[in-house]
């Protein structure tokens, strides 16, 4: 088990690394990760995500939990109940649903009418690490997934997946396996 000092230097050291430094940007530390008391009802290695309070538990065991900072979507857009990570992927390829480019065409317009897809990268929405979320086997299209946008962290503002920082969810990824029970309220 990770001890509460080196998860709050990891943390530390994830708000000076390039990238966000780049931007001048400060994580609010209520959002670094942080080993927190959880219910004991919950099992570990499940996530429990509570997007009114902006956070995400891994639950590492009974009464235990990682707490991160997310982003969630916005108003109507969010997504709510029980799914299951049945994909992984570093650096993973981004497209915006037909949804997305239909709301904001102007924001996606490079995707309109073909089969672009953005590659893997710094650059991709989807930042360092994505995992997708499944229900009875179908691909539900939202993802826990890094952010090129680590303002959106503690805001409901993205088109309903969860974002975290980067090295917070290359943690997460590093964390879970797949079948990993999610549960968003």
């Amino acid at each position: 088990m990770i001890s509460r000092r080196t998860l709050l230097a990891t943390g530390a050291a994830a708000l000076a690394t390039p990238a966000l430094a780049q931007q001048n940007f400060q994580l609010d530390p209520i959002y670094l990760p942080q080993a927190v008391r959880i219910k004991q009802t919950l099992q570990p290695q499940q996530i429990l995500i509570v997007p009114r309070a902006h956070f995400l538990y891994y639950v590492t065991e009974p009464g235990r939990a990682l707490r991160y900072g997310v982003g969630v979507g916005k108003a109507g857009l969010e997504f709510t109940g029980t799914a299951s990570i049945d994909v992984k992927k570093e650096w993973p390829t981004w497209r915006p649903t037909n949804e997305m480019i239909e709301r904001e065409p102007k924001t996606y317009a490079k995707f309109k009418d073909n089969d672009y897809v953005q590659p893997g990268g710094p650059g991709n929405p989807l930042g360092a690490r994505a995992l997708y979320l499944f229900q009875n086997g179908r691909d539900t299209y939202f993802r826990i997934h890094g952010t090129t946008s680590p303002r959106s962290i503690g805001r409901s503002v993205s088109n309903g997946c969860i974002r975290m920082i980067n090295e917070h969810v290359i943690d997460l990824y590093q964390r879970v396996p797949v079948g990993t029970k999610v549960t968003v309220l």
